[in-house]
């Protein structure tokens, strides 16, 4: 489905409108839910956090999906940013966010085969001779570091 949500700045009303569009019939946008937002909130909410803004933008009528929500606080931020744009028009396509969901969801899978081969390498399924800890200590090596050079570096040059 394809939507289309229009974000329209009233500095007469002081009032921010968002109207959101669907596609309901072949090529034909049909006005969904209309929102109108005090201009005050708004601004108190831009200068806060994005998560803050996308929390006064979402109501019960308008809760577009997170990676909408997220287009449009940043188009509301631009708008008030900008005093020569009034409104601006996002344009989605619910075929893409699906297209990105399900490339999401194989990575994950991906994720989750490769940590299911990873806990079998770590289980702890040792020889029995390993858990000797005499075998250990009578271990010789032909490999010996003296106490009172070990850190010492050439003070030769």
């Amino acid at each position: 489905m394809k939507q289309k949500y229009t974000i329209i700045r009233d500095d007469k009303n002081k009032q921010l409108i968002i109207r959101e569009f669907a596609e309901l019939d072949k090529e034909i946008l049909s006005l969904l839910c209309e929102e109108t937002y005090d201009q005050k909130s708004i601004n108190a909410a831009i200068k806060g956090s994005k998560e803050e803004l996308i929390a006064a933008l979402r109501t019960n009528n308008l809760y577009p999906p997170g990676i909408y929500a997220d287009k449009i606080a940043s188009a509301v931020k631009e708008l008030y940013a900008s005093k020569a744009k009034e409104s601006v028009d996002l344009f989605f396509n619910d075929l893409e966010l699906l297209a990105k969901e399900s490339k999401a969801e194989a990575v994950k899978e991906q994720l989750e085969e490769d940590s299911e081969d990873l806990d079998d390498v770590l289980e702890e399924d040792f020889e029995s001779g390993y858990e000797d800890k005499e075998q250990l200590k009578k271990m010789d090596s032909s490999l010996k570091i003296a106490d009172d050079e070990y850190g010492d570096g050439d003070e030769d040059k």
